[in-house]
């Protein structure tokens, strides 16, 4: 018989919320991971004077040489006077180069320079070696099935390929938020 101030015995089928890991979830899990990766891959980059939002932005234009601001803007979600501050910084770095669009001399294609080139190259070695740290406790096969299973995920939430929704509320010259 249990005496004064016995509790009952606890469900095994509930959890226990004295527990914090029966709390976190999946979603907390990758946010966290997300936010771990992003903060070492801005640190890396950091030095070369760049921002992750500028590393999309030169990706992006290296992926399609000639494409105006204005299509860039509507890829990434920002309003045009963002990525104009982003293009700015680019192009007083010697990385990104505005032309004129023979077509409307209203619009400006976006090309990487030689520069541009070779930093995008540099952010890619910084970028592999970031996600190494990150993913070194998984094997080739592990690597690959979480990389389906992610690819997956972004496709279900409909999220734009290769487009960060953190740059969303990013701002040229300002330290970029946190990611959620």
């Amino acid at each position: 018989m249990a005496g004064r101030g016995d509790s009952p015995a606890p469900d095994p089928a509930q959890p226990d919320p004295a527990r914090p890991a029966d709390v976190i979830g999946i979603g907390f899990l990758l946010s966290s991971l997300g936010a771990h990766s992003a903060m070492r891959f801005a640190q890396r980059i950091e030095p070369l004077g760049l921002t992750p939002p500028h590393v999309g932005l030169l990706r992006a234009i290296a992926m399609d040489p000639g494409r105006s601001q204005q299509s860039i803007a509507d890829e990434f979600g920002m309003p045009p006077s963002r990525v104009v501050g982003f293009v700015d910084d680019l192009e007083a770095g010697g990385l990104v180069e505005r032309r004129r669009d023979d077509r409307d001399r209203r619009v400006n294609g976006l090309f990487l320079t030689q520069a541009g080139g070779t930093a995008l190259r540099r952010l890619a070695e910084l970028g592999e070696e970031v996600e190494e740290a990150l993913l070194g406790s998984l094997d080739v096969a592990d690597r690959r099935r979480l990389r389906e299973l992610l690819e997956r995920l972004v496709a279900d939430q409909q999220l734009t390929s290769g487009v960060h929704p953190g740059y969303r509320r990013m701002q040229p010259d300002r330290e970029a938020p946190a990611c959620d």
